[in-house]
């Protein structure tokens, strides 16, 4: 992960690395989605600052860190 918080970020969720686990919906479910086979889908890659928290929560406890977030 990088950048620090407060200007927005944009999440990248690596398809092959996720397994599915559901912590980072669980954890923000206003970031991120799961798809017909329970894995990480992300609606909308740009995360304002509101929710940049509830994204990097998801992504620091991603078990296979198939979560990325990067500076907007």
């Amino acid at each position: 992960m990088k950048k620090e918080e407060g200007g927005g970020v944009k999440v990248r969720v690596d398809a092959a690395a996720c397994q599915g686990h559901g912590r980072c919906y669980a954890l923000a479910p206003d970031v991120f989605e799961t798809d017909d086979h329970g894995h990480c889908v992300v609606p909308a890659a740009d995360v304002t600052p509101e929710r940049e928290a509830a994204a990097r929560a998801g992504a620091e406890n991603c078990p296979e860190d198939a979560i990325t977030l990067d500076q907007d």
